[in-house]
């Protein structure tokens, strides 16, 4: 390998003439070698890329190279130069480059069969070209347009190419420029675009009606469909291209997809000056459309056994047709063209009917349009149950859409999507959880065909009971019986909820459950009997309102749930646990509070029969269970009754709990043993749930176990730090030592989850933080382990600080000795390590910096300087949220430092500099630009501090800050990024302290600034618009001023103009 390095270094002697040979093997191992020789080759190539005179052989390699690879790597050595030394090259080099990619684009492009050879060089090459032009055209090749298009018209197969290249261009200048190019430059080039765009569009015209060429026309379609969005509107709207696309390529098979798409943008334009070109539009596709796709096509069927073309073509036909009717189709309403739009809402709901959920989420968007439309044209509101009212006078709009509506209720109905997804995992301690997720793509759905369904339900509430009533009755006689149509069916029902009047949904409630009822006793088998039983359990879960109006019902309802609590097919006991805790929450009061014809609460019944309802649950479901059963506790408003409800509630898990711990204090190895400690964690997890849904006045529970919980927590700890100390850490993989850690995190979220509920800080000060401090933090500094250490501790102790806010500053000086260091000492060696303890860590600083800053100002300097420095730390983290929670206590400490504290000016003095040069540090780091926002809120905050005099120490040498402030951070960006010229530098740091008071435009001009200095620039930065910019910023600066003479007092009385004096 060493005879591959040593031969490698004659290539990055440029005395030397290039040995292509000897570059095409190493361009051949690079992507066909392995290990050591790959890496070598790997460091060479990049070596000789980076190497400032690589260029220069760019054509030598494209001339005699064989390889396609050696040629496209050395199209990237002249795409690095371009993108980054263009300025710094002298002119006559720039020209030589500029004619030689236009002289190797014309050869490789003249000749079809070259072209479709070498489509991957040649694209590479229309980059290139890109890349040049954003950098001389205009104003080095004003001829630029002119030139493309008179050569377009000498070859096909040249056309062709350079409409890839106008594509382009105007993909770079009108969808790609921001963060690309400062804004102005990219204002000037779209401006000089539209300028010229004549020239291309005749091209396009041209090509169009006159050429034959199938791939021709097909470029110059998609290169036509980049232009739609931008163009000024006349070449749309008053030349012949609406009628050329729809009459000569809407029809042609292998043109119709990308003409629909250039059509869909045209649709798309909101003006309302061609309202009768829109309407022309509008009747030409439609009637060429029913000669493509009659209107008794079944599209289901058709999309099902069609080509990728003829699915893509019934894609772009919805998008078309939505995009349509949502922007122009209350303009084709007014002109009546009824019979055409109803046509086009027959399409709509054909294609709705398509499998492919993709294509149903655009036709859903549109439906979902409409129905909000038209209920909020006529809000309905109905003092009066429906099946009452007689002779409604419909808005005619609404009796227009009627039919149509109806054909999507249907499809609504029969597709709903599945309102929750549950998913089954199992967690870092080994336990099997179910977690309910948020925000799928199919909860998504769901959101949004609710929200139409209750739109159409109340458009049409008569209909929507036929349907739903109807379908129900085709699952009982067995036409349309399915488990998934059921389940959609169920799903639908449920999503209702709340748009009838009380009456009408009482009325149809009790049919949609006397059906199911009946369908349950009709069906044979375990599975179609828990099928239907949770669906019957999701549709009343959904109807609360139904539930707190009907007593008896909802207990037979619970009752029935206990009943399933017992049964053990799959899904069903949970669905049950799930119903329970939904019907507990809306319900809650209704079960402690004696109902008519009841003796006692139903509280009661359930807690006196506890045991036997749980016993066939498993231990989450059990969880979910005390959970529900704490919604209805937690209702309970006298204090003495809901304090012996808790006893008895809790008095399953404290038994249990006071036997482990009595024999705990008999024999403390107990607390080894695999099985107690497992009991202990599901009694904690228990005791995690009641306080969730009890809220403070879990207290009473909580004192009774609170010491023990501790004792055993440090027990718990001691015994992980001997198996360590004894086996290493591998020991932390074994399930014991997961089990005790998972009681010393429940410990701390329980203690944390009360607090945070808690009504009465001082009892939390008194009672519960001396004991609390003593055994956690303690335990917390002296685990030696690193990986030992929960990092729930911190975020417990966070949780605990913000709810106390002020009352705990004199704690905060012995809660940081005991976490600080030693935190931070796991978390300062790299960016990635122990992900947890850092995002706790910096959580619990964000919590005394919001809450008790004044601590801050307690604490020994040093220890102050360290709070900074991982304050520092924080936002130089590529973990997002790492870096996001750093700025934002930055950002509040210096608010807080600025209002609360005599210390500011010292604070400044010591730290301004440093914070400053810190922040610059990430604004021009790019894997930090996601901050950008959060960067600029702070900078431009410390600007304005100086700005306005409030800083009144002397930052530096120089009284005047201002002044040191804007050299500081000159000389700054000089040292980092020396190829910037002064009047570059002068000119960002006018406008950090112009704009400082306005964050987005301050924003917009740093990313300006994170542009140039990605490229070198020479001398000429004419082409940056410096001067435009100076005047924008002057302009910035006096309107500043202006609105600061408005205010009173704001400015100096020596900074006022003397007219203004008397």
């Amino acid at each position: 390998m060493a005879t591959l390095a040593e031969q490698a270094s004659k290539l990055l002697d440029f005395n030397q003439k290039l040995d292509i040979t000897l570059l095409d093997n190493i361009v051949g191992c690079m992507y066909t070698g392995i290990g050591e020789q790959q890496r070598v080759a790997q460091e060479v190539l990049t070596t000789l890329k980076e190497h400032p005179n690589a260029w220069t052989r760019v054509d030598t390699i494209l001339e005699y190279s064989q390889n396609q690879q050696t040629k496209y790597y050395a199209l990237q050595i002249l795409e690095q130069v371009i993108k980054t030394r263009w300025k710094v090259l002298p002119r006559n080099q720039c020209e030589g480059i500029k004619k030689y990619i236009v002289g190797l684009i014309i050869k490789t492009s003249s000749d079809p069969e070259t072209m479709e050879s070498s489509k991957v060089y040649l694209n590479k090459l229309n980059m290139i070209l890109v890349q040049v032009l954003k950098r001389e055209w205009p104003k080095n090749w004003e001829s630029f347009i002119g030139d493309i298009v008179g050569a377009s018209k000498t070859n096909e197969s040249l056309c062709q190419n350079n409409m890839a290249i106008l594509k382009l261009l105007s993909e770079e200048v009108f969808d790609f420029s921001s963060g690309q190019m400062t804004q102005t430059k990219a204002k000037h080039l779209k401006d000089t675009m539209c300028s010229e765009f004549s020239h291309i569009f005749h091209l396009c015209q041209f090509v169009l009606d006159n050429s034959q060429n199938v791939q021709l026309v097909a470029v110059t379609l998609e290169t036509l469909l980049r232009f739609l969005n931008w163009i000024p509107l006349g070449y749309i709207f008053e030349t012949k291209l609406i009628s050329t696309l729809v009459f000569k390529f809407l029809n042609v098979p292998i043109f119709r997809n990308i003409t629909l798409k250039c059509l869909t943008e045209i649709a798309g334009v909101t003006v309302t000056t061609y309202d009768d070109v829109f309407v022309m539009l509008f009747v030409n596709v439609m009637r060429q459309l029913e000669q493509i796709l009659p209107l008794d096509t079944n599209i289901r069927e058709a999309y099902a056994a069609g080509q990728d073309q003829e699915q893509n073509f019934i894609q772009n036909l919805a998008i078309f047709l939505c995009t349509f009717l949502k922007e122009h189709g209350q303009f084709i309403e007014k002109k009546q063209l009824n019979e055409l739009l109803l046509k086009a809402l027959h399409y709509l709901v054909l294609i709705s009917e398509v499998e492919e959920v993709e294509i149903f989420k655009i036709c859903l968007e549109y439906w979902n349009a409409l129905a909000m439309d038209l209920y909020r044209a006529n809000p309905f509101v109905s003092p009066t149950p429906l099946f009452v009212v007689k002779n409604i006078t419909l808005p005619s709009r609404r009796l227009f859409y009627c039919p149509v509506l109806t054909k999507v209720r249907y499809i609504m109905i029969s597709r709903m999507a599945k309102p929750e997804e549950v998913l089954v995992v199992e967690n870092e301690n080994g336990e099997v959880v179910r977690e309910f997720m948020k925000d799928t793509d199919s909860i998504n759905l769901y959101k949004n065909m609710r929200e139409t369904l209750v739109y159409l339900t109340h458009l049409d509430y008569i209909d929507t009971e036929r349907i739903m009533t109807e379908k129900l009755q085709n699952q009982v006689n067995g036409s349309e019986w399915s488990w998934k149509n059921l389940n959609a069916l169920c799903w639908a029902i449920g999503s209702i909820s709340g748009a009838m009047h009380e009456e009408d949904e009482k009325r149809f409630l009790v049919t949609v459950i006397k059906d199911l009822l009946g369908l349950c006793e009709q069906k044979k088998g375990k599975d179609n009997k828990a099928i239907i039983a949770s669906n019957i359990m999701y549709v009343v879960g959904q109807y609360p309102r139904f539930l707190r109006a009907h007593w008896k019902f909802l207990k037979t309802v619970v009752n029935k749930l206990f009943e399933f609590m017992h049964e053990t097919h799959d899904g069903v006991q949970d669905m049950a646990c799930d119903t329970f805790i939904k019907i507990a929450l809306k319900c809650r009061r209704h079960f402690v509070t004696p109902q008519t014809g009841e003796l006692v609460p139903f509280i009661e019944e359930i807690l006196s029969t506890i045991s036997s309802i749980i016993c066939d649950l498993q231990t989450q479901q059990v969880h979910t269970f005390y959970e529900a059963v704490g919604y209805m506790i937690s209702a309970q408003t006298d204090t003495v009754m809901q304090e012996e409800l808790i006893e008895r509630y809790m008095l399953l898990p404290n038994q249990v709990w006071d036997d482990i711990i009595s024999q705990a204090s008999k024999n403390v190895d107990v607390l080894k043993d695999q099985e107690a400690v497992k009991q202990l964690a599901s009694i904690l997890k228990t005791n995690v749930r009641a306080c969730k849904a009890l809220g403070h006045p879990y207290v009473i529970q909580l004192g009774r176990i609170y010491l023990d919980m501790l004792n055993v927590y440090k027990v718990m700890s001691e015994n992980i730090s001997a198996a360590i100390a004894l086996n290493g850490e591998i020991v932390m993989e074994q399930s014991l030592i997961k089990s005790m850690r998972v009681v010393k995190k429940e410990t701390l979220k329980l203690i944390s989850d009360w607090v945070s509920r808690t009504t009465d800080r001082q009892m939390v000060l008194d009672s519960f933080l001396p004991p609390l401090l003593d055994a956690v933090l303690l335990d917390y500094q002296k685990t030696n382990v690193h990986c030992a250490r929960e990092p729930e501790v911190l975020s417990a102790i966070a949780t605990i600080v913000n709810k106390l806010e002020c009352y705990i500053t004199s704690e905060i000086p012995k809660i940081f000795d005991a976490v600080f260091e030693c935190t931070l000492e796991m978390i300062n060696k790299d960016f990635e390590e122990f992900p947890e303890h850092r995002t706790n860590f910096f959580l619990l600083l964000q919590a005394v910096n919001v809450s008790c800053f004044s601590a801050f100002l307690i604490i020994p300097p040093a220890q102050f300087k360290l709070v900074l420095d991982s304050i520092i730390w924080a936002f130089k983290h590529t973990m997002r949220n790492v870096a996001d929670i750093g700025l934002q206590i930055l950002y509040q400490l210096l608010q807080n430092i600025e209002v609360s504290t005599p210390d500011a000016q010292n604070f400044h003095q010591t730290y301004f500099t440093d914070i400053l040069q810190h922040i610059f540090s990430v604004v021009t780091d790019s894997s930090h630009i996601a901050g950008l926002n959060m960067h600029a809120t702070i900078l431009a905050y410390m600007f304005s501090l100086v700005e306005l005099g409030r800083i009144k120490v002397p930052l530096g040498p120089v009284p005047d800050n201002t002044l040191y402030v804007q050299e500081f951070v000159a000389r700054l960006l000089k040292t980092a990024f020396p190829h910037l010229t002064d009047n570059q530098i002068k000119i960002t740091v006018q406008g950090l302290f112009n704009l400082n008071q306005d964050i987005p435009a301050f924003k917009e001009h740093l990313r300006d600034f994170l542009v140039e200095i990605r490229e070198y620039t020479g001398e000429d930065d004419s082409d940056l618009y410096l001067e435009e910019r100076e005047t924008a910023l002057r302009l910035a600066q006096e309107e500043k001023r202006l609105q600061q003479m408005a205010v009173p007092g704001i400015l100096n009385p020596h900074e006022i103009p003397e007219e203004m004096q008397d």
